[in-house]
């Protein structure tokens, strides 16, 4: 990994992503020249095309939710970059159907000019396009911050739901407003004991000692608005289970799909043991989790740390949830 970054991450970037279109190539087909992954077989029913994208350093998002039942268009930038606005701009030509695309854009200020931009050249060619913000990073829920929350975990489910959705001959603006409503819904909270390597200087991002914990942590390496003490795993599940419920309305909390998430460095392991952890504090509370994803799905590198998204779930999005899906990183 070091001698790829010492040549510099444009290199690394273009031969992983010739690397997984070749690994899935039943799956998908990579662009060459403007740098998108396009589904191969995307469902006939759709009048709406899925395109979203970020920087790369979070595999497998978002290049792994690229096919049947979630990504038409998946637009990789380099490592933890916005994709440039001519690359949106192609995958969503590439991906645009009768009504047009819909980009879901995580909220951050380079992701959301160069999706604007080419938005608007979209619209120069009239070509429908709107777009889902997400912002499900409590850590970042804050009136202080000008941008608002963060874009973090909780895209994964939010791709899957608007996947199955669009599968179902959705149009523009009702794929957008369900989009939108998932947004609200859903909240992410993540953890870090030590940063990820730098891809500049091959070193850690920022040094922790070994009783420090970031907690509010971001998918880029920000850090969290403050360390605390490192505490045994029961106590902090409770604490970000807690958070995060209050987070969401008394309404929202009667059943939830929970994404129990690695950052790149955490064990399989450990991860179920968080599971295990979250469920036992829903039960407690009379929340039913009707639905678990438990990985590596939105990672920072090799940062040693999770997240917990929890999204509302009613019968509508456990029926879209629950419908087929086939791409590289998530496939039922």
């Amino acid at each position: 990994m070091a001698s790829y970054f010492e040549k510099g991450e444009d290199t690394l970037v273009p031969d992983a992503l010739r690397g997984f279109a070749r690994a899935h190539a039943d799956l998908l087909t990579l662009d060459p020249r403007h740098s998108f992954l396009l589904a191969r077989n995307p469902a006939p029913a759709r009048r709406v095309g899925l395109l979203s994208g970020g920087g790369s350093g979070h595999e497998p998002l978002h290049a792994g939710y690229v096919g049947r039942g979630m990504l038409d268009v998946a637009c990789p930038g380099l490592v933890f970059a916005s994709p440039h606005n001519r690359q949106v701009y192609e995958g969503s030509l590439a991906a645009a159907r009768s009504q047009g695309v819909l980009h879901i854009v995580k909220n951050y200020t380079g992701d959301r000019i160069n999706f604007g931009i080419a938005a608007e050249r979209l619209a120069h060619r009239d070509i429908p396009c709107a777009r889902v913000l997400v912002d499900d990073d409590l850590a970042t829920d804050s009136e202080d911050i000008a941008a608002g929350r963060r874009g973090t975990g909780g895209t994964v489910l939010i791709e899957k739901l608007l996947g199955a959705a669009a599968d179902t001959g959705l149009g523009l603006r009702e794929l957008q407003e369900f989009g939108t409503r998932l947004a609200a819904s859903c909240r992410t909270l993540a953890v870090a004991s030590a940063a990820h390597t730098s891809p500049t200087t091959g070193r850690p991002a920022y040094l922790l000692g070994p009783e420090e914990l970031e907690y509010g942590v971001g998918i880029h390496g920000e850090r969290a608005q403050k360390t605390v003490p490192r505490e045994s795993l029961g106590p902090l599940v409770e604490r970000m289970t807690s958070a995060l419920l209050e987070a969401l309305s008394p309404a929202q909390n009667s059943s939830v799909i929970a994404l129990v998430n690695g950052l790149g460095a955490v064990t399989p392991l450990e991860l179920y043991a968080v599971h295990a952890e979250l469920g036992g504090l829903l039960d407690d509370r009379g929340i039913e989790l009707a639905r678990s994803l438990v990985g590596e799905y939105t990672t920072a590198l090799d940062m040693r740390g999770f997240s917990i998204t929890l999204l509302a779930a009613d019968h509508l999005i456990l029926r879209l949830y629950d419908a087929p899906v086939r791409t590289a990183a998530l496939h039922w």
